[in-house]
């Protein structure tokens, strides 16, 4: 798991009180056919086919020393169109547009057909900091 050159930049303005408290965001979780990058700019989330970043809730995660994984099931839309092969899901601040605050790799890359629901189980998405 990446932090996005955005995230890093609140985390040290936090830490060092740089800049005004930031507050926690809503986090929606989204995915994409490319890898983003730290900058946060090489996303590529699939177009149509009923596609929607999901929001989580605080409750939604749990911390186990430096890993946070998901407590409960994260399940997108049921796709009504191919959203192509998945190779990254990313954590943003908004539904749509705003900032990247993490990305990864999934396991393996997914293939999203029509009528599929893509699914993350509990414990299935991990960040880590070293």
């Amino acid at each position: 798991m990446s932090f996005s050159d955005y995230a890093e930049g609140k985390v040290l303005d936090h830490v060092f009180s740089l800049a005004a408290a930031y507050p926690r965001p809503t986090l929606y979780l989204g995915v994409s056919t490319t890898d983003p990058t730290d900058a946060g700019s090489s996303a590529t989330e699939p177009a149509g086919g009923a596609y929607a970043r999901i929001a989580t809730a605080a409750s939604d995660w749990q911390r186990t020393g430096s890993v946070v994984d998901n407590t409960s099931q994260l399940s997108f839309p049921e796709a009504t169109a191919s959203w192509g092969t998945l190779t990254h899901f990313v954590m943003y601040d908004a539904a749509t547009g705003g900032n990247v605050i993490a990305h990864t790799a999934l396991t393996s890359a997914k293939a999203i057909a029509s009528n599929e629901t893509l699914r993350f189980p509990v414990g299935n998405i991990t960040f880590t900091l070293d």
